[in-house]
């Protein structure tokens, strides 16, 4: 039983007849099949632990080549996820304006764009950078897909925790893309976005609750109550928080980023549990306001690995 809402008709999205999409209308939504913003991040995981991994600044071409394969390897895995999910993406008020429920890119075409891009992906990460780095990144993919999308998301409340370890490869990419091999310096970073994966997702899901009750997908605000979700949330956000200070004595850092990343948990725990304090006497969203925390997260991640890579360039 879930705790939010039952499960409603799906609602059909408008998408264009035939021969009204136009050239624009098309490059968008393959763009859009890659979630451009997700792209984002997990480089934002990737390029500053090539800084760090380096104790300065890495050669422009490897980075170029780390920096394309990870985009075309993280937008193959959404483009998938895209096809798979476009079922329930076209019930949610979310995701009903994405390309396939939009009905603007055949489910076909969708796979085929994939498949290519993870076969693109692969070739340049093996070729310009390592095989090492190229299979991790394959890894991912493949996990992301096939873990996460096909048995995890729909089966139990630990989808995005579990689900989340794809989006935690990056760190060991970058690592490798510059050493050529694993260390336990970027096994804390990606414990890091482990830890950091659930508050991040439960503060979204939360506010998309009812979306995801709709389609039976049971995330955690779907079948646990506000408050039950605020206290996990905090309690991860401990954990991260931890996490993250180990990498001062693990890897040696200088003072800037423990400074740093004390500064950022802090207040990134002041976040969380003021939306748990919200969150024990209430359903109402606009009393907890989950997205403030989303949002905050996106910057805590940002900041953080921006130490990661300034700390060897000041010190």
């Amino acid at each position: 039983m879930t705790y939010v809402g039952e499960s409603r008709p799906a609602v059909q999205t408008p998408g264009p007849q035939p021969g009204q999409a136009t050239l624009k209308d098309v490059v968008a939504a393959y763009v859009g099949l890659t979630k451009p913003r997700v792209i984002e991040l997990l480089l934002l995981t990737t390029v500053p632990v090539m800084f760090f991994a380096e104790r300065g600044v890495p050669a422009l071409g490897l980075v170029l080549a780390t920096v394309v394969g990870g985009a075309l390897s993280a937008g193959s895995a959404s483009a998938y996820n895209c096809v798979y999910d476009r079922d329930i993406d076209e019930q949610m008020r979310r995701t009903r304006r994405r390309a396939l429920p939009r009905h603007v890119v055949t489910p076909g075409a969708a796979l085929v764009f994939a498949t290519v891009l993870a076969a693109v992906s692969t070739v340049v990460l093996w070729t310009w950078v390592n095989p090492l780095s190229a299979a991790l990144s394959l890894g991912a993919n493949a996990f992301y897909v096939l873990g996460y999308t096909m048995v995890l998301k729909r089966r139990t409340t630990q989808n995005i925790v579990w689900g989340g370890l794809a989006g935690c490869f990056p760190a060991l990419i970058g690592w490798t893309a510059v050493t050529g091999e694993l260390s336990w310096v970027p096994v804390v970073l990606f414990m890091v976005v482990f830890f950091w994966t659930p508050p991040h997702t439960w503060a979204l899901a939360l506010r998309y609750r009812e979306d995801y009750a709709n389609v039976d997908v049971p995330m955690l605000p779907v079948v646990r109550p506000a408050r039950e979700v605020g206290r996990q949330i905090v309690a991860y956000s401990w954990v991260m928080v931890a996490t993250s200070l180990l990498l001062w004595p693990v890897a040696g850092t200088g003072y800037v980023y423990p400074v740093v990343a004390s500064v950022l948990g802090a207040v990134f725990l002041v976040q969380a549990h003021q939306m748990w304090r919200r969150a024990r006497g209430t359903e109402d969203l606009s009393i907890i306001q989950p997205m403030r925390l989303f949002h905050h997260s996106n910057l805590y991640l940002s900041l953080l690995f921006v130490a990661v890579a300034l700390d060897p360039l000041l010190f």
